[in-house]
């Protein structure tokens, strides 16, 4: 009888504990309401919308007004640097655009890489690497622990007379280092500088 009574103590602590989880969980999703609600609430960012369509639609983030370097190649495709930036934590973001003005959907399968490990990333910009002239080095683009990198994929293509946004994470350069070639492909090596993020 007593293991009757200590079951039906622990099914009742059991059930509050999930009910207050429940309702903690609905309060901290409700958020507040202070009259600015609707000002993008409801709006995912351009990059969020880029990604999550596969680089299908063209870019709707305001167009960053430095251009580091462009580069065109493989039948129409031009690709753009906007942004280099090393940061803290010892790596160098890499960002821009490509457009494709090619006569077909654009899929990236050259950018992958030829690693086996970057064969996982399906259409992205994983074969993509800094090269650093001064040092005489190459820098990788970096990889989690799945070997997925750190870096866009284009899943599904970019449709003709598109422009995808993308970013490609690398190890940093030591800190004298201030230029480097960006290459990926066969598109010709684009020369940018590095800013300190």
């Amino acid at each position: 009888m007593d293991f009757r009574h200590t079951m039906k103590g622990r099914r009742a602590l059991s059930a509050v504990a999930i009910t207050t989880g429940l309702l903690l969980t609905v309060a901290g999703c409700g958020g507040g309401d202070d009259g600015n609600s609707d000002k993008g609430a409801s709006t995912p960012s351009a990059a969020t919308q880029s990604s999550s369509d596969g680089g299908k639609s063209e870019s709707k983030a305001p167009e960053s007004d430095t251009v580091l370097a462009e580069v065109k190649g493989e039948n129409g495709l031009t690709l753009t640097v906007t942004s280099a930036k090393r940061d803290e934590g010892g790596f160098v973001t890499v960002e821009g655009t490509v457009t494709n003005n090619t006569d077909n959907t654009w899929i990236a399968a050259n950018w992958r890489g030829d690693e086996r490990e970057l064969s996982k990333n399906g259409a992205s910009i994983a074969g993509a690497s800094l090269i650093d002239q001064k040092g005489k080095k190459r820098y990788f683009i970096l990889r989690d622990t799945s070997g997925r990198c750190l870096c866009t994929q284009f899943t599904g293509g970019v449709r003709q007379g598109a422009t995808a946004q993308w970013f490609a994470q690398f190890p940093a350069p030591p800190s004298d280092t201030t230029k480097v070639d960006f290459q990926v492909g066969s598109m010709p090596p684009a020369s940018i500088e590095i800013s300190e993020g």
